[in-house]
């Protein structure tokens, strides 16, 4: 998947497994939306019930990753359940026009919203045109 830049690591599933991931827990593909924009590109990740001090984002080779450990204590007896609590991790490739470095993240209502600005040499600029 090419995506404004950005590739997506693994296939389309929804749900990762052990050989996707490399870890014994099951994992959630997050949705996420990417908008580019002429300062960078905007990312934001439906992750709700990932706490921002359980969430990680980083950047290592050009390699975006994102993963959100979610609780899954519950008090009680479960007495039917319609869904699974499950923690959340995804990876995308990173062009070099982008700068990592200056990249940011805010997480507000279980959503994480993710900015990483252009390079200044890959930003779009207007050449003035001189009269001779």
């Amino acid at each position: 998947m090419a995506v404004n830049g950005l590739n997506e690591q693994g296939s389309d599933k929804n749900l990762q497994t052990r050989e996707d991931t490399r870890s014994s827990e099951k994992y959630i593909k997050p949705a996420v939306n990417i908008v580019e924009t002429d300062e960078g590109l905007i990312l934001t990740a439906d992750v709700p019930g990932a706490a921002k001090e359980s969430l990680a984002v980083s950047v290592e080779k050009g390699i975006l990753t994102i993963n959100a450990q979610v609780s899954h204590d519950m008090p009680g007896q479960p007495v039917y359940t319609e869904f699974q609590l499950a923690s959340y991790y995804r990876q995308f490739s990173i062009p070099e026009t982008l700068d990592q470095q200056r990249a940011r993240a805010d997480l507000a209502n279980g959503i994480l919203t993710l900015q990483i600005p252009k390079a200044e040499a890959a930003k779009p600029r207007k050449i003035e045109v001189k009269v001779g």
